[in-house]
């Protein structure tokens, strides 16, 4: 029999962590995190992380795995997962595994997409064209080129607008084309997806509340904590949302209120994106986290068995 897996997903800021800890806390479980920002070292604040007392409560796996000047992709993620689920199965134990970042979920449940090789002088072309036009220019190239991925795509990503124009040129074939032909066959668990979504406004004002929350909490010193260790800002986990904001209030480029509203911004578009990954995956059950928590319960009691 394949082992049994639960799985809290969504858009940022939905609620995953607490039903996540409540259903470990239910279900003598341990949680496996699948946040792409949660595995790097020293920051805290502007991922999100569980607090120490609940890391307490419950064991988290895949949080402070890296440093931020370190690389960690969803290959790395796939297997550092899949290890610490089996290790949570001998123990006796619920693995949960929350987050939501829907390429590394899709690689944990249904495989890798590993694609043609790597192309030196198509990355140093494509390095140039950023250099001389800017990272929008190259957006803007993908849009057109394949519109289906940049779905998932953010604007400021560099190293996967790269990734995929690589792979086009050196193919002649839009990376969504690969990923249809690959049809993430692989099966390896027996699946539980818990969907949590809220009303449109209802998450827009929870986010916005975060985001106050998070500055009121020192982000914008725990930025200044990372560049002091020598981390540069131009790292990706430091191009993320809410970094990024952070990091151009210390290079004088906005004020602190202006990176607040356009972190804010920045981070519903970042929740559109994640939902439009999600709801195209019908293995998800959708819940409202508040209202249908008992009938989360009971559905993932009737899994366990």
């Amino acid at each position: 029999m394949k082992p049994k897996l639960v799985i809290v997903l969504g858009p940022t800021a939905v609620g995953k962590s607490e039903l996540a800890l409540a259903l470990a806390l239910r279900t003598e479980g341990e949680i496996i995190n699948a946040d792409s920002q949660q595995v790097y070292r020293f920051m805290d604040i502007g991922t999100g992380k569980p607090s120490p007392a609940d890391r307490q409560r419950v064991p988290h796996h895949l949080i402070d795995v890296v440093n931020p000047d370190e690389e960690f992709n969803a290959a790395l993620f796939r297997r550092l997962a899949s290890e610490a689920i089996e290790q949570v199965h001998c123990r006796g134990k619920t693995p949960i595994v929350c987050g939501g970042t829907g390429l590394y979920l899709k690689a944990l449940t249904h495989g890798l997409f590993v694609g043609p090789g790597q192309s030196p002088e198509i990355r140093r072309d494509l390095e140039e064209r950023i250099n001389a036009k800017g990272l929008a220019s190259l957006y803007q190239r993908l849009v057109s080129i394949d519109a289906s991925v940049t779905a998932t795509i953010h604007p400021h990503d560099r190293q996967r607008i790269i990734r995929a124009l690589e792979v086009y040129q050196s193919t002649g074939k839009p990376l969504s084309e690969w990923h249809k032909e690959h049809a993430f066959g692989e099966d390896p668990f027996d699946l539980l997806k818990i969907g949590l979504a809220r009303d449109r406004a209802e998450l827009y004002e929870r986010i916005n509340r975060r985001c106050d929350q998070m500055v009121q909490n020192g982000f914008l010193e725990e930025v200044q904590r990372l560049v002091s260790l020598g981390f540069g800002l131009q790292l990706k986990p430091l191009c993320s949302v809410g970094y990024r904001q952070m990091g151009a209030v210390i290079q004088g480029t906005v004020n602190l209120a202006g990176a607040s509203i356009e972190m804010k911004q920045e981070t519903r578009n970042l929740a559109k994106r994640q939902l439009t990954w999600f709801r195209r995956d019908r293995e998800i059950r959708w819940y409202q986290p508040e209202a249908e928590q008992e009938e989360i319960f009971q559905a993932v009691s009737r899994f366990l068995g």
